[in-house]
């Protein structure tokens, strides 16, 4: 089982999830969107591909760009297509 929390909130939660340079990636699924707003922030990964970001909310506090997903990623990242994974103090415990 893994977690992403924030705020006190959960975010996502997960019996079955993707682990990528140590970071959890969770199935969309699995995500509460409540808390997601979407980011126009971007990165790039060499072999992952093109990062999207979410801000994450609860109540009238923003993380900015704390959660990222591969919409399109590379061939050898297929695994985690438009899963999501958190940073900037979200607590993700597996």
């Amino acid at each position: 089982m893994a977690k992403a929390m924030w705020q006190g909130e959960v975010i996502a939660e997960a019996d079955r999830f993707e682990t990528v340079e140590g970071n959890i990636y969770f199935p969309p699924e699995t995500v509460n969107r409540a808390h997601l707003r979407d980011s126009t922030h971007t990165s790039l990964c060499p072999w992952k591909g093109v990062a999207h970001y979410y801000d994450v909310v609860v109540g009238a506090q923003v993380n900015p760009a704390a959660a990222w997903y591969y919409p399109n990623p590379k061939p050898a990242a297929a695994s985690i297509r438009n899963h999501v994974g958190f940073w900037k103090g979200v607590v993700v415990e597996a």
